[in-house]
């Protein structure tokens, strides 16, 4: 995205220290690794990092300008705008685009689910509508920005994926998207261990209600929690499971009513059947007509390290281990082996739940063994959390062990598990499951 110097300022307030430039138009960057020529660097601060220990190697990469919340600059750059706060500055240019382009923008939040429901929603949003979305799960308010900023002008739908870690940061995103529409997944026991409670996570995740369209679309999870702390005075709607009727469940298929209406997906669990109702509501309340909709959910298809199915030496495996909480490890793992025979189930720690980390790995165990299937798969978990859920069904499942690292489960696995199993690997992404496939891509010759 381009803007006139006068358009920065306008958004930022930013005060104009030095310029000697002779370009109008500008694009902004915030990585000194990839300027480009007549861009402005925006030096972004953290924790561990200061951007603005980098302002020489930018202007000497090619920036034709800066921006500074200090006093001291490269004397070689030929613009120098000066801010209070220069991740302000970056969500305020933001803004400024939201609203120069005015595109219908859509926000998504949850404690699970949500990065699924924005792909269902853009597989079906972009069956009529030129959309935009969030990259992958970046999720922040940093990647809110890189969003717009390399939203096409032309964007007539803009998808937000919100995340969270504590209170008021779906607040600020909000603030700074001005929703239309907002949709809330659920609110599960996912970041338990910073919010502290059950209600927290809900209040946190109805903050994405605060800079709602007055006139726009408020659509939800039917949640007791959500309802409780998501106030929003205009057009709301609640949509659960049971408001679709299941007409097939296999592999890679799910086939449902919903409306007295007829839709598919090329995914299975009913989980991505409820999160597909909000896809839904999104497009009627677009105006797209049913075979749009209907075209767009068949359309969706899982990214990366979410339900990724590949063979390896006679193994076939699901890999599911983007990210794991006690909600999703249970609707996933409960598909899996309601689907498939001849099954494995590899789980690994769930991190962010705290105090309650020991009592909701054991949940997700009590819940599974109530599973009749679960008598006939067999269950690996890898990690001293995990070892809970492991310890839970080793009276129920048909074989448990517990491992201490991937490398141990890789190597167990091709010593003693049967080539034409099907398994399924699901945990938090610092598990980094990904390792379990490589070591046995590396010692199978395929």
């Amino acid at each position: 995205m381009m803007f006139k110097l006068e358009e920065i300022v306008q958004a930022t307030n930013a005060e104009i220290i030095k310029n000697t430039t002779g370009i109008k138009d500008f694009s902004i960057s915030t990585d000194t690794r990839k300027i480009k020529g007549g861009e402005i660097y925006l030096p972004l601060k953290g924790e561990s990092f200061d951007g603005e220990n980098f302002l020489t190697q930018a202007i000497e990469a090619g920036a034709e300008g800066c921006f500074i919340s200090r006093d001291t600059y490269p004397e070689n750059a030929n613009l120098v705008l000066k801010v209070k706060d220069t991740k302000v500055a970056y969500l305020e240019l933001s803004r400024f685009l939201r609203r120069k382009y005015n595109p219908h923008v859509i926000a998504i939040t949850g404690s699970s689910g949500k990065t699924t429901t924005k792909e269902l929603i853009y597989s079906v949003m972009n069956e009529k509508f030129k959309t935009h979305k969030t990259f992958s799960n970046h999720n922040n308010e940093i990647g809110f920005c890189e969003t717009l900023m390399t939203m096409p002008e032309d964007t007539e739908v803009l998808i937000i994926e919100m995340g969270m870690r504590g209170l008021g940061e779906i607040e600020l995103l909000s603030k700074y998207s001005e929703p239309d529409f907002a949709v809330i997944t659920n609110a599960g026991s996912a970041h338990i261990g910073r919010l502290g409670s059950l209600d927290n996570i809900a209040k946190a995740k109805s903050e994405i209600v605060k800079f709602l369209n007055p006139n726009g679309v408020f659509v939800s999870q039917n949640n007791d929690r959500i309802k409780k702390f998501a106030k929003f005075n205009g057009k709301t709607i609640y949509y659960e499971l049971s408001d679709a009727t299941i007409l097939d469940r296999l592999p890679s298929y799910s086939k449902f009513t919903y409306k007295n209406k007829v839709y598919e997906l090329n995914v299975e669990g009913d989980y991505n059947i409820e999160n597909s109702l909000s896809a839904i509501e999104l497009g009627e309340q677009l105006g797209m007509e049913y075979q749009e909709i209907k075209d767009g959910l068949f359309a969706y298809r899982p990214i990366e390290k979410r339900w990724e199915t590949q063979n390896i030496g006679g193994y076939s495996i699901i890999n599911d281990s983007y990210n794991a909480n006690p909600e999703s490890m249970k609707a996933s793992v409960s598909t899996f082996i309601k689907l498939y025979k001849n099954t494995l189930v590899i789980l690994g720690d769930m991190g962010e739940l705290g105090e309650h980390s020991l009592e909701l790995h054991r949940g997700v165990g009590e819940y599974l063994k109530q599973i009749p299937e679960c008598k006939d798969t067999q269950f690996f978990t890898v990690g001293n959390l995990a070892k809970e859920i492991s310890d839970t069904l080793k009276d129920t499942a048909k074989f448990v062990k517990n491992f201490e690292n991937n490398n141990e489960v890789s190597k167990y696995i091709l010593d003693n598990v049967n080539v034409g199993t099907t398994i399924f690997l699901k945990a938090s992404r610092s598990m980094k499951f990904e390792e379990i496939i490589e070591k046995l891509k590396g010692e199978i010759k395929v």
